[in-house]
């Protein structure tokens, strides 16, 4: 799902210049361990921001891509998997396989501040390569979509009718996240790889927002739809989370149940990001899609 840019583009420049030699030495350690642990069963993780573990507004702790802890970090220890995390917050299913196509901050963020595995090019020519060089990977996980959404919904917001301007917009966006999806699917099983490879469908920040939910619900299922084709598995964060916000006193608001991330300016409201109960959650559906548990 969308970053919230690090305004932060000045602040993750002065980051990047005042700490440039650390910040290099993050991404050394994390090339050497990739290589380092060669043999081992590996699961590869894939996404943007949700994956990644994101948090808002967060200053000095993006040096170290550390602070952030993602479903993959609970997925990996759970089925004592090596965990390689190639997500990129602000990421959209364009971006994943293009240089030049749109994204929500993935490169603004790359270029100022680590992700948890260094690479110079599209996170999906790293994923080909990284499973073609690692035979041993026993999971892929992939979540895409979200930003690509959220794009519609900020262009929307200057219209004069931006609820319609949604409704207007978002079959075209489903159609390209679904083409888009076709061909990051069919790289990764082109590469070799055959084994559990599993969506991670995307939950509501507020099941009570109908326009929204139903627009979450809808990219889920066209998701959902492709993957099919591609031998993919389905974990159903949409509907964990729902059940999750489903008491009586959250009454369908994600933020209540203590799912996201606390508001900087708020601690009694929410960003759009898990909170680590919320990734434990998204872990706990991945590891029960991927079927690896007991094994």
């Amino acid at each position: 799902m969308k970053r919230d840019i690090i305004g932060e583009r000045g602040l993750c420049t002065r980051l990047r210049r005042a700490f440039l030699g650390s910040v290099a030495g993050l991404a050394m350690v994390a090339c050497f361990n990739i290589h380092a642990a060669e043999d081992d069963a590996h699961y590869l993780a894939l996404g943007d921001s949700v994956a990644f573990g994101y948090i808002n507004l967060a200053g000095y702790e993006y040096l170290n891509a550390r602070n952030f802890i993602g479903y993959p970090a609970y997925v990996g220890a759970a089925l004592q998997l090596t965990t390689v995390n190639a997500a990129c917050p602000g990421e959209t299913s364009g971006s994943f396989m293009s240089s030049t196509a749109t994204d929500d901050g993935c490169r603004s963020y790359r270029g100022g501040a680590p992700l948890h595995v260094a690479y110079p090019g599209t996170q999906l020519a790293f994923a080909t390569g990284f499973l073609k060089s690692h035979p041993n990977t026993r999971l892929v996980t992939i979540a895409l979509g979200g930003n690509d959404l959220i794009l519609l919904v900020n262009g929307c917001a200057v219209a004069a009718d931006p609820t319609g301007c949604i409704e207007t917009g978002v079959a075209s966006v489903l159609g390209g996240v679904a083409s888009n999806m076709e061909a990051i699917l069919a790289a990764l099983r082109g590469s070799g790889y055959s084994g559990p490879l599993v969506v991670v469908s995307y939950y509501s920040p507020d099941y009570t927002d109908t326009l929204t939910t139903g627009a979450i619900a809808a990219l889920n299922q066209t998701v959902a739809a492709v993957a099919g084709a591609y031998g993919a598995l389905v974990a159903d964060g949409f509907g964990a989370f729902e059940l999750a916000a489903s008491s009586a006193f959250a009454g369908g608001h994600t933020c209540m149940v203590g799912l996201l991330n606390a508001s900087a300016q708020n601690q009694y409201l929410c960003d759009k990001h898990p909170s680590q109960s919320g990734q434990q959650l998204l872990a706990q559906v991945v590891e029960n899609a991927s079927g690896l548990q007991g094994r």
